[in-house]
């Protein structure tokens, strides 16, 4: 059977104090935000268990599992998405663009002329005066 470890969480300001409790063990540590709260506990754990048995490990904070959960998920989900720079369009038509025209002149076809699509289109009627 899996033992059991018990992670309590106290925030001080920004601070966070973790004691990490179970195998006859404590140990306590801080960590700077709710994040690094949640993997210096992680730390603690291996430091109690030696990472040599399956353990479930209860993050409580306030008492409750599910105020940590709340805590934890909602700071998570905060977190900005790091930016990814993407490449101007000009930057990526002169990518696309080949090197030698002449080259690929059979690419693309050849697109009527303006006089081409003048000779196309039908007059349009005279206006009809009303009397």
């Amino acid at each position: 059977m899996a033992e059991t470890i018990t992670a309590v969480y106290v925030q001080d300001d920004e601070d966070w104090t973790i004691t990490v409790t179970g195998l006859g063990k404590e140990m306590t540590a801080r960590a700077p935000g709710i994040i690094a709260a949640r993997d210096t506990a992680d730390q603690l754990v291996e430091k109690i268990t030696g990472e040599k048995q399956p353990v479930t490990v209860v993050h409580l904070l306030g008492g409750s599992a599910l105020e940590f959960t709340t805590a934890y998920m909602t700071a998570r989900l905060a977190r900005p998405e790091p930016e990814v720079e993407t490449p101007d369009a000009e930057e990526k038509a002169a990518e696309e663009e080949p090197e030698d025209a002449e080259d690929n002149a059979d690419a693309v076809p050849a697109q009527p002329s303006a006089e081409d699509n003048d000779a196309d289109q039908v007059p349009a009627a005279e206006p009809v005066a009303s009397t």
